[in-house]
Parts: structure tokens; sequence; C-alpha cells
């Protein structure tokens, strides 16, 4: 079965988080598809990652890009996987039917936003009863993920 982690975002922004969950991701040789919720999302996101640090950037692609065969880490706002990602990112609420072939989804919420966390909540019964292992990751004071259940 999928592993599914659930990042409770409190207190940094997806923009922060989500480089540094990739970097670990690419670290194990997996690939990753980041599906977002609009294409304006898409570019923000992309952004983000060419500016993780000054000495460094996430590879990645897009539409706009192309190639996504070639590209380590693939951004898109639909459910595809062009790339062959062992791991989705599910950020700006977005949703997957196909959790079974990947070995995680990782779904990052925004911990300010009712609605998200509710989604959230929702989402985890729902990968609980069809037999995923599903863990629940939040910061604690000084800012290290700690795994809450």
């Amino acid at each position: 079965m999928t592993e599914v982690l659930f990042y409770h975002l409190e207190k940094q922004p997806l923009e922060r988080v989500l480089p540094q969950l990739v970097t670990k991701t690419l670290e194990r040789g997996w690939r990753a598809v980041i599906q977002a919720g609009s294409e304006e999302r898409v570019e923000a996101i992309s952004a983000a990652l060419w500016t993780t640090g000054e000495e460094s950037f996430l590879p990645h692609g897009t539409v706009r890009d192309g190639n996504a065969g070639l590209q380590p880490v693939w951004i898109t706002d639909h459910e595809e996987n062009p790339n062959g990602a062992n791991v989705r990112f599910l950020v700006d609420s977005a949703r997957t039917s196909d959790v079974g072939g990947f070995e995680r989804i990782v779904y990052l919420f925004d911990g300010r936003d009712a609605e998200a966390v509710e989604e959230a909540r929702g989402l985890w019964k729902t990968m609980k009863a069809a037999g995923h292992t599903v863990t629940y990751w939040r910061q604690d004071p000084q800012g290290v993920w700690r795994k809450q259940a």
C-alpha cells in the first residue's frame, strides 16, 4: 500500500517547506510530481524551486518546459505522472484518484485555513479506511517536523 503523509503547515509557508521535502525525495533517488490547484500556482511553485537557496535550485519542469520524462520533478495542475514519479505532492487542496502507483503521497495543507484542515481530516479518514499507511507531521516550537500520529 502507498504511504500517505500529511504535513500541517503552520509556522512556514508552502514555498519554504515544499523545497525541503522535494530535496529529501531526490536524495532518496526518487522522482516527484507536484500537483497544484491551478496553472498560476504551478508557475509560483516553479519559481520557488528555482530560488531555494543562493547556491542551489531543484531541477524541475512544467508543461512550458516540456521533456517531462527527463525531469526529476514535474509540476502540474493535472492528475498526471509523465516523469514516472515515485512521490506525488498534493498542494492547494489538489486531489488524486491514483494513489496506488506511488511509494508516497504527500499532502500539504495550510493549518490556518479551517476549510483546508477539514479537507485534510476527511482525506486522512478515506486513506486510512482504504488501508494505506498514514502519518501526520507537525512542526514543534523550534520548527522541527515531528510525527504526531
